[in-house]
């Protein structure tokens, strides 16, 4: 019994070690790739503005003096100046900053899920279900994504839960094309030949073989659809379609400020550069996740 004790103990110590490890060396290769760093840094300041935005702003994103409209940058405290309706833009881009992470992780996720069911059945099962079923991917990419996610936005309606689906609805064919790839790449393996030789369930090879060998390639699309997903409801914001005000959303932001670009510039640059510097950050840092976790790139 003691042998036993002492033998679980030493898998749970040596558990923990490789984890430790794991976690060690991620971040040792991060460090030598400054984009890769630059990437992650940019990502953990927007998680933390997103958590702790609500305590640290300097003004009420909400509030509207209208006797402090227009202000420009470093004026009565309003360190970017104040909009149309007397409202900080510091504070507003910081809350706006839990909206845009929120609609990008969220997005890529439900993306994520419905792409990689339907590449997963399609490569797996191959046959008319495959054809039928690239034919709608092949379909829907013949449209343009953004005008795909407007007239879905139309139908749905304006928020931020229709943005989110009407943004999968329209994002998650590129999974689903990428993950069917790597699925009949896996199919033509011997391990997944053997196991269908056998009789093994179907169901049972992919959750045990299928699902685990895809998990890489579903997280770097995840990290690298994010930029695009937070470029986009911008841009629905911006033509009315997303996320409404008086909600502050960097979209909505820009769309209302621009019938004040010659007089006002800050009230469209500030929140521009809020969407430049987020979706630079995590496109760094899926670049870099790409080209660490991508057996193919590094040549193994």
């Amino acid at each position: 019994m003691e042998t036993s004790t002492i033998t679980t103990t030493n898998k749970s110590i040596d558990m923990k070690f490789k984890k430790k490890s794991k976690f060690k060396d991620f971040f040792r290769k991060m460090s030598k790739s400054w984009a890769g760093l630059l990437g992650f840094c940019i990502i953990i300041f927007l998680v933390v503005l997103s958590l702790f935005g609500q305590w640290i702003v300097p003004f009420d994103p909400m509030d509207a003096p209208l006797r402090d409209r227009l202000l420009p940058p470093f004026t009565d405290g309003h360190i970017l100046g104040t909009d149309q309706l007397g409202r900080d833009i510091l504070s507003r881009i910081i809350a706006g900053t839990k909206v845009s992470l929120i609609i990008g992780l969220a997005t890529a996720l439900l993306a994520g899920v419905i792409g990689t069911i339907i590449g997963v059945i399609a490569g797996f099962f191959r046959g008319w279900i495959d054809i039928v079923l690239m034919r709608i991917v092949d379909v829907q990419l013949s449209f343009p994504f953004i005008l795909l996610v407007l007239v879905i936005s139309a139908i749905l309606g304006a928020g931020l839960t229709n943005i989110i689906i009407s943004l999968a609805l329209a994002g998650w064919v590129i999974f689903a094309r990428v993950i069917r790839s790597e699925v009949l790449a896996l199919r033509e393996k011997e391990f997944i030949t053997a196991a269908i030789a056998t009789g093994v369930p179907k169901f049972e090879i992919l959750v045990r073989h299928i699902f685990p060998n895809i998990f890489t390639p579903i997280i770097i699309l995840i990290s690298l659809q994010m930029g695009t997903y937070i470029i986009a409801e911008a841009s629905v914001s911006f033509l009315g379609f997303g996320v409404q005000p008086p909600t502050p959303a960097w979209g909505n932001m820009l769309n209302e400020g621009k019938d004040y670009i010659f007089s006002s510039w800050w009230l469209i640059t500030f929140p521009g550069i809020a969407i430049i510097l987020t979706t630079l950050g995590v496109n760094l840092f899926g670049d870099w996740l790409r080209d660490t976790l991508d057996p193919e790139l590094k040549g193994e």
